[in-house]
């Protein structure tokens, strides 16, 4: 089943170069997850030709307006087109009364519900807890209320090989079989989920960390992600600029790779400064070598081997 982050926008402060404002769609099991929603973010989700009414969860890391003045026109957009479906929205405070106040002038009132979580971004806590996943908020550290988020699947069962499970096994002792559990049948014979079963996919993560200083705190939660997204919104000789606005340079984010022994790195949030953001890239793989520029259109896969 599919594991995508597709890039919607990656600029920071102004839109630029071609560069929209940060927003991300991530796809795990056919179900979307928008990440941010930036001015401009349902231009590119139809340009991509993605789905409106297949969002059902958006998450919003802050109230800088690059990370989602593009929001109440896209709930604008569902509404006329019909949209039914509850939608799930997460963000800081301040935000639901954001959104209030302009569909009140605009004597806006839309179809659909909106079921809002109001995050504390100074805490690391499950906010989304579904059948097959979870996510949980990030603490970042940035000029306002910030935080990132961490998808994570849960367990994976094993799979039963057709080919050897002898016919008289019941339903229940098939669920047992797939949960790792050794059954004895009903001829009393000892069945080890390992010789009657195939291993489990590995579950998949992924840490989305938008505006964030340089964070040795956030260390240990996003340790062995799959894929982490960190902002690198300067080069390294522009770290006393970021430190003074609490931003990230690539080598920050590139040593925060490293130390944390992600397996992929993709950098974003470019500063309007940089028409050429290949640098970014070349200096990140400097100190992490598997680093990517996260730029708009491209689609980044987690594969889901056996473990």
């Amino acid at each position: 089943m599919p594991f995508e982050i597709k890039i919607l926008g990656s600029s920071s402060a102004t839109p630029v170069f071609n560069r929209h404002h940060s927003s991300q769609l991530l796809t795990i099991n056919n179900q979307l997850f928008l990440i941010d929603c930036g001015e401009g973010t349902q231009l590119q989700l139809i340009k991509y030709k993605i789905r409106f009414t297949k969002i059902n969860y958006i998450f919003i890391s802050h109230l800088h307006g690059d990370h989602y003045l593009g929001l109440v026109g896209l709930l604008s957009t569902m509404h006329l087109n019909g949209r039914t479906k509850d939608l799930y929205l997460f963000g800081p405070p301040g935000l639901d009364e954001i959104i209030t106040i302009q569909l009140k002038h605009s004597e806006t009132f839309l179809n659909f519900k909106i079921i809002f979580t109001e995050l504390d971004t100074t805490t690391q806590k499950v906010i989304l807890d579904l059948e097959n996943l979870t996510v949980e908020t990030i603490p970042l550290i940035h000029r306002i209320n910030c935080c990132g988020f961490l998808f994570k699947e849960k367990p994976k069962k094993r799979k039963i090989d057709k080919t050897k499970i002898p016919d008289h096994v019941t339903p229940l002792q098939i669920i047992a079989l797939k949960e790792g559990e050794d059954v004895i049948d009903k001829e009393g014979n000892l069945l080890k989920s390992e010789q009657y079963t195939f291993p489990a996919r590995k579950s998949r993560s992924y840490a989305y960390c938008s505006d964030t200083a340089y964070n040795p705190g956030m260390f240990g939660q996003i340790k062995g992600v799959d894929m982490l997204y960190h902002e690198a919104t300067f080069l390294h000789d522009m770290e006393s600029r970021a430190k003074e606005t609490y931003h990230s340079t690539t080598l920050q984010a590139a040593w925060t790779a490293k130390e944390t022994k992600v397996k992929t790195l993709l950098l974003g949030h470019f500063s309007a400064r940089y028409k050429d953001i290949e640098p970014h890239l070349a200096e990140a793989r400097t100190i992490f070598q598997n680093s990517f520029l996260a730029e708009e259109g491209l689609v980044f896969t987690i594969d889901d081997e056996p473990l």
